[in-house]
């Protein structure tokens, strides 16, 4: 099973372009779009849950064209948006019942049956007759992707699914999302370099609109080895820096600015190389760099 985006392309008005001919080929599992905010993934997550038309292109799930076949896509479709409503005072195994039934399970008894699975799934079992007004951000995330999971999809879209979450939480949701990615295609879409670290077997980085890379994170790594260099060096020191060398990324360590620069060779005394990162990986992609 594989998801295939052709030529994708969207610009909205003012002239913003949003989707610069998208081109990607997405296998079962998990696989991380990342990118910065603005950079396109919420259109492309959009546009491949039927939510808005691409100007262009096409969109095939094991043959089935997502653009013209829009409601038996949504038949094995289930989505996480970034932001999603509910009704606040309904509490957790209410909503779920009338998701079942928007999603066509009306059978009283096989209704009670899934929701009560899911309740249980995502360990919101203790709290399924809490109003969801009442719910944390990680059980609300738990919660979302109950109803996601609702019908069984064979592609679950999950849009920057951990933002706000502590780190007991984003584990949890990293597990479950790990254990989903065994059967179906899942996309995380996230500017969290880390998410897509722990979790994703493949990748694509996008920005402006276009992809920059799309593969496995092991070969993304692999082309900067030998080429990334790191020295710590003193505040004022930054902008000069910045100015001369390829800067990828810098932050501070015990309150002194590290640097990492993108460089074929030794840059300058002072530098050590480094074993390169996803992060050296996303930030070096956005420079154009590699």
């Amino acid at each position: 099973m594989e998801l295939r985006i052709a030529d994708l392309n969207k610009v909205y008005k003012g002239g913003v372009r949003a989707l610069d001919n998208v081109n990607l080929t997405i296998p079962q599992g998990l696989y991380g779009l990342l990118g910065p905010n603005g950079a396109g993934k919420s259109t492309l997550m959009r546009t491949i849950a039927t939510l808005q038309e691409p100007d262009s292109g096409s969109i095939q799930l094991d043959g089935l064209d997502v653009l013209r076949s829009k409601d038996e896509v949504r038949k094995v479709l289930g989505y996480l948006p970034q932001d999603f409503g509910v009704y606040p005072r309904v509490n957790a195994e209410e909503m779920l019942d009338q998701i079942a039934l928007l999603k066509g399970i009306t059978s009283h008894r096989e209704r009670r049956e899934v929701v009560h699975e899911m309740l249980r799934r995502v360990n919101l079992w203790e709290h399924r007759r809490k109003r969801l007004t009442g719910f944390s951000g990680g059980m609300r995330q738990r919660f979302g992707i109950a109803q996601a999971l609702i019908g069984n999809p064979r592609l679950l879209i999950v849009d920057e699914p951990t933002a706000g979450l502590d780190p007991g939480e984003r584990n949890r949701f990293y597990n479950l999302l790990a254990e989903i990615g065994d059967n179906v295609i899942v996309i995380l879409s996230t500017h969290i370099v880390e998410d897509v670290m722990e979790l994703c077997s493949n990748m694509a980085i996008i920005h402006l609109g276009k992809v920059l890379f799309a593969g496995s994170p092991d070969r993304a790594v692999h082309s900067l080895e030998g080429r990334v260099w790191r020295k710590s060096i003193a505040r004022d020191e930054v902008k000069d820096y910045t100015e001369r060398m390829h800067v990828i990324s810098n932050k501070l360590v015990a309150g002194r600015p590290q640097i990492h620069v993108f460089a074929d060779s030794l840059p300058d005394d002072g530098f050590v190389p480094v074993a390169p990162d996803l992060e050296d990986v996303f930030f070096a992609s956005l420079a154009g760099l590699n």
